[in-house]
């Protein structure tokens, strides 16, 4: 079984530990701070990783005096849940809809586009360029 979706809010403090690996509650916070306008506070993200640990979505070690909590599942396949679930209450089911709605929504680099006619290519989806 599958841990659940992350909320937008757990999904940003495990971007952090798939960034980072195992990571105590403090490099957590500073870690996830460095990035933010309003900063969290200690116990917030203390307690987000608690209710993380309780809903399977990270593990965690007693280190020492310090927990290290490290994400249960890695990063491709919780992205590839959350893609799963999209795909199929937005767009019911069309990849076709998805990749156009996903290519129209911002300006996409060259280097993207490169690498996104090679994933093409080598699933047999492009068989002209």
């Amino acid at each position: 079984m599958s841990p659940p979706r992350p909320t937008d809010a757990e999904l940003s403090l495990l971007r952090v530990l798939w960034e980072r690996g195992p990571s105590s509650v403090r490099e957590v916070f500073e870690a996830l701070n460095a990035s933010r306008a309003e900063p969290l506070a200690y116990t917030t993200v203390l307690r987000f990783l608690q209710i993380m640990t309780e809903k399977g979505l990270v593990t965690r070690v007693e280190k020492e005096r310090a927990h290290v909590y490290s994400p249960a599942v890695p990063a491709e396949r919780t992205k590839r849940q959350m893609v799963g679930h999209l795909l199929e209450r937005a767009f019911g089911g069309s990849v076709h809809d998805l990749v156009v709605q996903a290519l129209g929504s911002k300006k996409i680099s060259a280097t993207e586009l490169r690498a996104i006619r090679k994933l093409l290519k080598e699933a047999g989806g492009a068989e002209e360029e």
